[in-house]
């Protein structure tokens, strides 16, 4: 068993392990042959669950579209402009104000040529491309290629052409940075663009010093960035557990375990065998919710499941759902499986012996607790669903069972301990009505998620506060006595638990009332709307850098005898602009950041071309930085060794790190820890 347990965690580390550097996006590029002249180029992707690329041709303003250009195109010319093989996903984006469209799973895109010289065909260009998923924005990116006449059968080409055209060899060249993806821009720039001409040594700075990698010295600060592992499991696995210890509480199962204590102790007098069958049952507890979370996982697929968060209809529909469930626990009705199945199991443990009557018998708890448990397993699955995290729904039903399992092997290994447990009674269904209020809660964040896609504004910021004023204000009453359902038991007094949390419910109310007029309410940031798309906001205290160069901050800091704050960032970085607006606006960070650092600010999207282009060696590959966004998002690589934004690093003046990095998470008192151990290390 220790093994099994033991392998089973190995498992889900091994899942959930990831490399800080990012690399959602694999391309496959190829030059299709064929007899006739026309060929075609073909750009395949694919992409990892979770993750998506933008569409071709994005209005202004917005992300990085998908592009595709020549820098030398010999013996050859470009056919039309290149074809998806699957129409994008359309959603209204709120931050950008415009339909963005991009693609999930695998694409490829298709560009047909003409070859006119086969014998001198050249063909070398890049792709551009951004890839993005619910929490991150990599840098736009570039996949260079490079074809021949060695790609293409020379004679069948030469045959295939006309006899105008095999007298016409002439090379047509399209040069550097002719972008093939928008209408007639090959024919204006093939004239036009100067000969790109390539540095012979790599250079991308003014200092070496400056961009020195410190990936090692980071790494000695114990920095969790950038040896990060994707700890979104770990946050499912003690939502699932602390799921199934909220089910033990209510009506439904809260009763089974004496019951199933007296089935255990009627079986054998010997004390060993009953301890060895009450931990069997827990197992089996484990094993069946388990399955049912690989199960879930199996049929929809991972990627379908990472797809969920920034789908709009699901969101709908888990919206609905939860509604459903709040309903039922508010005691509408009851979510209740046949009673056949589970008279059915009831007579399959009895009939049956060993290990097999126990099997029935925990299936037998599963379905009777159904009604009780279906609400908390549907929230838990559809967290688990927009987590991102393809293993989500089995480590969630594990946390789940492991917690509701535990007490029944308890009770029945130490039946004594059921003298001390409370009876059922009213405060069973009280739980359900609290759970209830949770749910509804809860269900307004789904909403949220649909209404920003489709740009309806139905539940802006403040909508969505009035919502949850209300909702924990009620939440309040129900607890003091003030508001009671058909189904509840007359409340005589008021314990003190139910007073504290009355209190906390109305404490919780009144903390969001200033967000109604623009208050930061950084402890539900990561629930409530963006602050903007709240109509009426009087907060204004935002911080601004002072730099958004590399070597003139650096400079600066060093006349200056100041520490430096790179801020990695992107205008396409979203969870940027939440660290901005909920982190950075508080008032001790603001003074830290405006008074005892130098702020640097890079923008890894930035599309301004450098005034040469720069070649790199990375990774044994040569590559090309045609922009600031590119020098900036080489800069966070090769120095820092990570790629996601929003990232934080803490400098000396000559570029040193001075304490581990930082990444997106909303704590203003970890952020501020951040800064200040940065200063503490600097004044050494």
């Amino acid at each position: 068993m220790k093994k099994f347990v033991t392998l089973l965690m190995l498992t889900f580390l091994a899942l959930a392990v990831q490399a800080q550097i990012l690399t959602p996006v694999k391309w496959n590029i190829k030059l299709e042959d064929s007899d006739s002249a026309e060929k075609t180029l073909v750009f395949s992707a694919k992409l990892d669950a979770g993750w998506h690329l933008y569409d071709m041709n994005l209005p202004e303003g917005g992300p990085i579209s998908t592009s595709f250009s020549f820098e030398n195109l010999k013996g050859a010319k470009a056919i039309g402009t290149p074809i998806a093989s699957k129409e994008a996903t359309t959603v209204f984006d709120e931050q950008f104000q415009m339909e963005l469209r991009w693609f999930a799973g695998e694409v490829s895109f298709r560009q047909k040529i003409e070859v006119t010289d086969p014998k001198h065909l050249q063909v070398n260009g890049y792709v551009e491309y951004m890839a993005c998923n619910d929490e991150n924005c990599l840098p736009p990116e570039q996949e260079e290629f490079a074809f021949s006449a060695k790609d293409i059968d020379v004679e069948k080409t030469l045959a295939a052409l006309t006899p105008k055209e095999s007298t016409d060899n002439a090379p047509q060249e399209v040069t550097q940075d002719t972008v093939v993806t928008e209408p007639d821009v090959a024919d204006e720039a093939s004239a036009a663009t100067p000969e790109y001409v390539p540095e012979k040594e790599p250079q991308v700075y003014q200092s070496e010093e400056l961009w020195k990698p410190v990936v090692d010295e980071l790494k000695a600060f114990g920095d969790s960035t950038i040896s990060a592992t994707d700890t979104s499991w770990l946050f499912i696995f003690f939502a699932g557990f602390a799921g199934g210890l909220i089910a033990l509480l209510t009506p439904c199962v809260w009763p089974m375990i004496p019951m199933t204590v007296s089935f255990f102790l009627k079986r054998t007098k010997d004390r060993k065998k009953a301890i060895r069958d009450a931990i069997t049952y827990g197992l089996s507890i484990i094993v069946i919710y388990l399955v049912l979370g690989l199960l879930i996982t199996g049929i929809f697929g991972a990627s379908a499941l990472n797809d969920l968060s920034t789908n709009a209809i699901f969101n709908i529909i888990f919206f609905l759902l939860l509604v459903l469930f709040a309903i039922s626990f508010f005691g509408a009705f009851e979510l209740v499986l046949p009673a056949s199945w589970t008279n059915k199991l009831d007579t399959k443990a009895d009939s049956t012996t060993g290990i097999i009557s126990i099997f029935f018998m925990s299936f037998t708890l599963v379905l009777v607790s159904f009604s009780c448990t279906g609400p908390i397993i549907g929230t838990l699955l559809v967290q688990a669903a927009t987590m991102g995290a393809a293993i989500g729904p089995a480590v969630g039903m594990f946390g789940f069972a492991l917690a509701l399992s535990i007490p029944f092997s308890l009770f029945a290994i130490f039946p004594n301990l059921l003298q001390s447990m409370p009876k059922s009674g009213g405060w069973l269904n009280s739980v359900k009505v609290v759970l209830g209020f949770l749910e509804l809660a809860l269900a307004l964040k789904f909403l949220s998620v649909a209404d920003l896609a489709y740009g309806w504004r139905l539940l802006d910021r403040e909508t969505f506060l009035v919502l949850w004023i209300v909702i924990f204000a009620l939440l309040g009453c129900y607890l003091l006595g003030k508001l009671k359902f058909s189904h509840d038991s007359d409340l005589k007094y008021v314990s003190v638990p139910r007073l504290f949390m009355a209190i906390i419910s109305f404490a919780f109310s009144i903390y969001m009332i200033p967000g109604l007029w623009g208050a930061p309410l950084k402890a539900i940031s990561a629930f409530a709307p963006p602050l903007y798309t709240q109509d009426f906001n009087l907060y204004d205290n935002e911080v601004h850098a002072a730099f958004d160069d590399y070597e003139a901050g650096m400079a600066y800091a060093k006349q200056h005898n100041k520490p430096v704050m790179i801020d990695f960032s992107g205008y396409g970085c979203v969870n940027c602009r939440k660290m901005e607006a909920s982190v950075w606006t508080d008032a001790r960070v603001k003074d830290l950041l405006e008074n005892d650092y130098v702020l640097i600010t890079l923008m890894v999207d930035d599309k301004t071309k450098l005034p040469e282009p720069i070649r790199i060696q990375e990774n044994g590959k040569t590559r090309t930085l045609r922009t600031i966004g590119d020098k900036w998002s080489y800069l966070q690589r090769s120095k820092f060794g990570a790629n996601a934004q929003p990232f934080y690093i803490l400098l000396d003046n000559e570029g040193k790190p001075l304490a581990p990095s930082y990444a997106f998470d909303e704590d203003v008192n970890k952020y501020i820890q951040f800064l200040e151990r940065g200063l503490e290390e600097f004044k050494k």
